[in-house]
């Protein structure tokens, strides 16, 4: 396997990598990189030129930075950073991987020759400035290395989402205009293959996991890559580094647009060496002098979140980034998590639900007295964290219940030294927040979009209020539009985190940037005195009825989703309808090869119909037959929640469970497993229908 010949011995020293297929790195660009980090050298802070708009649709275009008193730091590109980096962290562990069941790991050192390599590479094949290196594989070092070359040689990182069809590809490669894609399996070569005739910028594809199945043009294995880069000087590639500067884009993530064409969000140099330095530094992430992190990457790098938290802030403070199986999501992660025992932890609200699914239907299966403990050991520590959250004083029975049974929870989950875990992405239920709080794990919550480089908001140890999305990132600035006499406005942001512009797309981005730069998220929130925000829901996803009322589906669909254990999804319908009404899907297991719903019901789903009277074990059995007791219960839980509702106008007059949950292959979720109402409403028209067609009968 190539792969393992690639990295084989990358951990063993400088001399003998086996990223360079036996070829030594020469250490001569360390000295290179320490003397272009140095003072003297600094062009990056030049001031901002007077004609340069705060925002371009050109790739090649350059943007005014927004510095001001609020956030006055220097400006500096990525290739500083991982001076600075290099500097201190050298010979650091920065790379983690798997082969033959054994971890090995790359240096700080290592990392910084093997992505100066890749730039030389990418710089023979012909990379142009401007141009992208898109890449389609799952987390790796060459995921990473591949990257960072890519800014070095002047180019923009573009990451693919691995799910992707072959026109999404063809779309993103076209529109970014890819010279080089890189891949890591046959199966993902296969998808260029069949769209390269659609390709007019692309030169070659590299393939790093598989070898290519037989000799073809411009398709080179990792280490013919490698060897590539030998032809290119050292001074050839200083002098495109020189030439960089902070305000050009080097990064474009693609948003998975619920509706039309993915939009492609430029970020620029500083928009990544800033948010990596100061958002994560609102998250409470350490540098490597105090504490070096242990980061587990397994979300797709495609995503804005993984890439600032994995990749960039990585670099910045000198973490040990340690790669995930490709099935992480399939159930693995649990083992790399107590193989590796991060720090910190990322994970988008799904991947929580999964993993407490998972201990919820461990400890249905054990003894009795094993799951009282538990039961009693959640219910003091949940207790205590909703009453005295911020108390370090613990009472005896709390700290009994953490030492005899939720620190062994945790240790079996690998969070035994994991003092942060953040989600973001998508809202959160009340339920796992507290299941969480219940193992003494708080979830921290931040909130940011691709156009703000990731986090504008972060909890932390020291910045946290249950169920808001943090406070504002220390430099950035947020305003409320159009506020509603509860507070509630549209949620308006601007600072160094601001995106560029929207690559080709001018109507696109003067809809998002208004003309003092400020960027409309197109969220509701509103923030409480302490100034934590609490997110509300999407302005578009606001359902207006018929009959003129504003009703925000995510709170109800929350009640819904906590009065009911068995529910997994629920959708609110009713725009420009007469009443609302609800979708709901049931909690059943994943397939574990292709993470797709099956037909069996969760632990926790088959223990709600056991108490309501069912022997029902699987939806089919449930909604194939409109299980009686189960229904009754549905129906008693959204009469519960009508109940609660602010008006009749918020009551939920009609409801269908659906035969299946949803899923990514469904087409309901998107790649980071959000709702895609869109998709809801279309696939699933004639059930909506029904509800509304009775009423003219």
């Amino acid at each position: 396997m190539p792969e393992a010949l690639l990295l084989r011995s990358a951990s063993s020293t400088l001399r003998t990598t086996s990223l360079t297929d036996g070829h030594t790195l020469s250490k001569e660009p360390l000295s290179h990189a320490l003397k272009l980090s140095s003072p003297v050298k600094v062009k990056d802070a030049q001031m901002n030129s007077p004609e340069e708009a705060l925002w371009t649709t050109r790739a090649d275009g350059r943007v005014h930075l927004r510095i001001d008193p609020s956030c006055p730091q220097t400006p500096y590109t990525v290739h500083r950073m991982f001076c600075e980096a290099l500097d201190k962290y050298g010979d650091l562990s920065a790379l983690g991987f798997k082969r033959q069941g054994m971890w090995e790991h790359i240096s700080y050192n290592q990392y910084y020759l093997l992505a100066r390599k890749a730039a030389k590479g990418f710089l023979k094949l012909g990379l142009e400035r401007a141009h992208s290196v898109a890449i389609l594989g799952f987390n790796s070092p060459e995921w990473f290395f591949s990257a960072v070359g890519t800014v070095f040689a002047g180019g923009i990182v573009t990451g693919i989402y691995t799910t992707s069809s072959p026109e999404a590809c063809r779309y993103i490669a076209h529109d970014c205009r890819a010279n080089i894609i890189v891949v890591d399996t046959q199966k993902q070569l296969e998808k260029i293959l069949k769209i390269w005739k659609n390709l007019p910028h692309l030169k070659a594809v590299v393939i790093f996991q598989e070898p290519p199945p037989t000799k073809m043009a411009n398709v080179y294995t990792m280490e013919e890559f490698m060897d590539l880069g030998n032809e290119v000087t050292e001074e050839a590639l200083d002098t495109i580094i020189n030439a960089q500067q902070p305000n050009q884009c080097c990064v474009l993530v693609y948003t998975s647009g619920t509706t039309g064409n993915p939009k492609g969000v430029m970020l620029s140099q500083d928009n990544i060496t800033w948010t990596a330095h100061y958002g994560s530094q609102a998250g409470d992430i350490q540098p490597a002098e105090v504490q070096q992190e242990v980061v587990v990457s397994y979300l797709p790098l495609s995503h804005i979140a993984a890439q600032i938290y994995d990749l960039w802030t990585g670099i910045q403070w000198g973490a040990q980034v340690c790669f995930a199986e490709t099935d992480a999501l399939k159930g693995s992660l649990v083992n790399t998590l107590r193989e590796v025992e991060p720090t910190s932890h990322m994970g988008v609200p799904r991947v929580w639900e999964k993993i407490m699914e998972r201990i919820q239907e461990v400890a249905a299966q054990s003894g009795f007295i094993r799951r009282k403990m538990l039961l009693w050991a959640m219910s003091v520590t949940l207790e205590q964290n909703l009453t005295c959250p911020s108390s370090d004083l613990k009472p005896f029975t709390t700290r009994l219940a953490d030492y005899l049974v939720l620190a062994k929870v945790r240790q079996a989950l690998g969070f035994a030294k994991c003092q942060k875990n953040f989600y973001g992405g998508a809202p959160m239920t009340a339920e796992t927040q507290h299941f969480f709080l219940g193992l003494n794990i708080r979830l921290y919550a931040g909130y940011g979009l691709s156009e703000t480089s990731g986090p504008h908001f972060m909890s932390s140890p020291y910045n946290y209020r249950l169920y808001s999305s943090g406070k504002v990132v220390p430099g950035c600035r947020v305003k409320l539009v159009n506020e509603d006499a509860e507070g509630i406005g549209e949620i308006c942001l601007w600072g160094r985190t601001i995106f560029m512009g929207y690559l080709n797309m001018e109507d696109k981005t003067c809809e998002a940037i208004d003309a003092d730069g400020w960027l409309h998220t197109g969220d509701s929130g509103h923030l409480d005195a302490d100034g934590f925000l609490y997110i509300t829901g999407r302005l578009k996803e606001l359902i207006i009825t018929a009959g003129g009322e504003n009703v925000p589906p995510v709170p109800i669909e929350e009640a819904v989703k906590t009065e009911l254990p068995i529910i997994s999804n629920a959708v609110l319908i009713g725009d420009q309808r007469k009443f609302l009404s609800m979708l709901l899907t049931l909690k059943c297991t994943l397939d574990p090869d292709t993470s797709d719903p099956t037909d069996n019901l969760t632990e926790q789903a088959v223990e709600f119909c056991q108490r309501v009277g069912s022997k029902a074990a699987t939806v089919s059995e449930v909604v194939g037959k409109k299980d009686e007791a189960v229904y009754q219960a549905i129906e008693e839980g959204i009469q519960r929640v009508n109940m609660n509702a602010a008006a009749r106008p918020y009551h939920i007059q009609k409801w269908a469970v659906l035969e299946r949950d949803f899923s990514i292959s469904g087409g309901e979720l998107g790649p980071t497993m959000k709702l895609k109402r869109l998709t809801v409403l279309e696939k699933y028209k004639d059930i909506i229908d029904s509800f509304y067609q009775e009423q003219k009968k």
